[in-house]
């Protein structure tokens, strides 16, 4: 992920600056698109949630998996709401960083909730990430784990 958000801090649900490199090292990530004000996004919000948790804190030891927020809000204050109201403990672009725009080009969102699985080298692994877990659970985990090319010891 050092290729993606390179020179770019993250920030956590309680608002910490969080460097990308430390916390996605070695990790599937999901980048979710996705606002608050989007009646699909939260439908699909809480699905994500439970699947993050059941990943992360259900597994021994815990997946390497990650999602990062990238807002389409209104503002910052909207998109701190949604994050406290239904996110999981998960990462988030700062809402005025203008790279959501490049990021939103690079893996063509057109329309949001967009659930995007990328290798450590943003190489998109699925686009598909929605849908998947909404067929399939967490057994799609392994799935985006074969295709992710990072060392592991994760088994479910």
């Amino acid at each position: 992920m050092v290729d993606v958000f390179s020179g770019r801090l993250l920030v956590s649900k309680d608002g910490r600056s969080v460097d990308p490199e430390e916390a996605l090292q070695n990790k599937v990530v999901g980048l979710y698109f996705s606002a608050g004000w989007c009646s699909p996004c939260r439908d699909f919000t809480p699905v994500l949630c439970d699947f993050y948790t059941e990943l992360l804190e259900e597994t021994e030891p815990p997946a390497p998996f990650e999602v990062v927020f990238i807002s389409s809000d209104h503002s910052a204050e909207e998109m701190v709401g949604y994050m406290h109201a239904m996110h999981g403990d998960w990462l988030a672009l700062p809402f005025h960083d203008p790279y959501k725009h490049d990021l939103k080009k690079k893996y063509n969102i057109t329309a949001i909730p967009k659930l995007v699985i990328v290798k450590q080298t943003g190489e998109v692994i699925t686009d598909k990430g929605r849908k998947q877990i909404r067929d399939k659970g967490p057994s799609c985990f392994r799935n985006w784990l074969a295709g992710a090319d990072i060392f592991q010891n994760f088994s479910s």
